[in-house]
């Protein structure tokens, strides 16, 4: 007799898989000002999420493609099996180099987990249900924001930052078991080959991008090596579309892009993805570099955001039956704006609770826009391309993530340096020390106000760039045509 998955466990997995990576983003955050005071490098901090998400970027289509030709199931538990050896050694980690080596290999595993969960909820749950699953899978999200900033500041204050990436491997672990044991798939495997080279050429093509914004970021740039890496960008992606175009079995099917609402609604995503980066990295470093607080409660800060995504997402689900996908979008970007345009304008001195309002109006915006975009992708393709039109989706919001950490640290690094050069007396070696609150309290007190405006320049203009992100995406979701329904 066939054995059927078990749908309730098989989602509890997929929910568990969901809160691992929720905890990952959170504590990682909220422990990223403790890591910059004891490795020194602010300069280069940016890395160890970049290198994640440029990893995870690289390794989601391939793992889209692998999950509609060889199943879900054998491509998630080989993704999570990376992802605990990349959590593990980042915790050994002694050193800056060895941390962003080690994320690099974490990121590769993370690449599987959010589009194969995302393709195994597509392929065991109707459209109609959809929305409301990816509602309930949010709240994992919301529960992880409460309980990950109480466990990373607890670990950040009491122990050591390396702990917080230990915490990944029995959940990582306890997941794989889940969908060993339950997850039955009838998968008949697709007549298809992997396309090699095309991978090849897309990760030169998105290695290259990456290096050019973090050259950019550096503080002598060195004009001639930007304009190579530029020149190698532009060959390897013209190399991977020929690539693309030429063979029967593409890593990415150029078809999909000849749907408006696919590409539109990917946009969208991916402009939005961006924005959300920013304000989990810089609204910690605010409480935190600003206001003094400690990692637990700086990480807090994140949490009504997360809490309104759940409600973001069942919202979604019920908005969906009756508007299309880009009058949904328009309401859920409304949001988001609204919340943008009032972090920009904080003052220095704005009380920290006000955050909490804030980003409880930005989270509900992010759960209506994500669940959406994500539900109208797969929806827009046929279903045995469900898993690379949702990996696409992935990677067009990692690969936004990407691009906007580099770009906001070159903001922040640029208005820092200004900052310094304007203030005698002042040094970036007061910068780093000032983003940790341990080592802020080593400072001269007469210097923190004049360090603390100068961080605060720098985090409000990475605002002021974020609301510039998010008046982008609705022009994009203007363009959209959808179908009459």
């Amino acid at each position: 007799m066939e054995k059927k998955t078990n749908v309730v466990l098989v989602t509890i997995a997929v929910f568990v898989a969901s809160f691992m990576t929720a905890i990952e983003g959170t504590i990682v955050s909220t422990a990223m000002p403790t890591i910059v005071g004891d490795l020194h490098g602010v300069s280069i901090m940016n890395w160890i999420f970049s290198i994640y998400l440029l990893t995870n970027a690289i390794a989601t289509p391939l793992y889209g493609k692998l999950s509609d030709t060889i199943g879900r199931k054998k491509v998630l538990i080989f993704g999570l099996t990376v992802f605990i050896i990349g959590s593990a050694m980042s915790g050994l980690s002694e050193s800056m180099m060895t941390l962003i080596i080690w994320r690099a290999v974490q990121g590769i595993g993370a690449g599987a987990i959010m589009p194969v969960t995302f393709t195994i909820i597509a392929d065991i749950y109707p459209f109609e249900k959809r929305a409301k699953v990816l509602g309930f899978n949010g709240a994992s999200w919301g529960i992880a924001s409460i309980v990950a900033p109480l466990i990373g500041g607890f670990i950040v204050d009491q122990l050591t930052w390396h702990w917080i990436f230990f915490i990944n491997v029995p959940i990582g672990l306890l997941t794989i078991a889940l969908i060993a044991i339950f997850h039955h798939e009838t998968f008949v495997p697709r007549k298809t080959k992997m396309d090699y080279q095309g991978s090849f050429w897309l990760s030169i093509t998105l290695l290259a991008i990456m290096y050019i914004f973090q050259m950019l970021s550096a503080t002598n740039l060195n004009w001639l090596m930007v304009a190579v890496v530029i020149v190698v960008a532009v060959v390897a992606g013209f190399l991977f579309v020929r690539r693309e175009q030429r063979i029967d079995y593409p890593i990415i099917p150029l078809d999909l892009f000849k749907n408006r609402t696919f590409v539109t609604q990917n946009l969208v995503a991916a402009l939005i993805s961006g924005f959300l980066i920013g304000f989990d990295v810089y609204i910690p470093m605010w409480a935190q570099g600003i206001n003094g607080l400690p990692a637990t409660i700086a990480g807090f800060a994140l949490a009504p955001s997360s809490i309104m995504w759940m409600l973001g997402s069942f919202t979604a689900g019920r908005l969906l039956v009756s508007l299309t996908p880009k009058r949904v979008v328009m309401i859920s970007l409304s949001l988001v704006l609204i919340g943008a345009v009032t972090f920009s304008l904080f003052p220095v001195s704005i009380p920290f609770g006000w955050f909490y309002l804030v980003a409880a109006i930005c989270g509900t915006g992010f759960g209506i826009t994500i669940t959406t975009t994500t539900v109208t992708v797969q929806n827009q393709v046929s279903n045995q391309d469900v898993g690379i039109a949702t990996s696409l989706n992935t990677l067009s919001r990692t690969l936004s993530q990407t691009l906007m950490v580099s770009v906001f640290g070159i903001v922040l690094n640029v208005m820092m340096a200004r900052g310094v050069d304007a203030h005698p007396g002042t040094t970036m070696t007061m910068m780093n020390q000032l983003i940790n609150p341990k080592t802020a309290l080593q400072l001269p007190e007469k210097l923190l106000p004049v360090l603390r405006d100068i961080l605060y320049q720098g985090i409000h203009y990475v605002f002021i760039l974020g609301v510039g992100l998010i008046i982008v995406a609705f022009l994009i979701n203007a363009l959209d045509r959808p179908k009459a329904k």
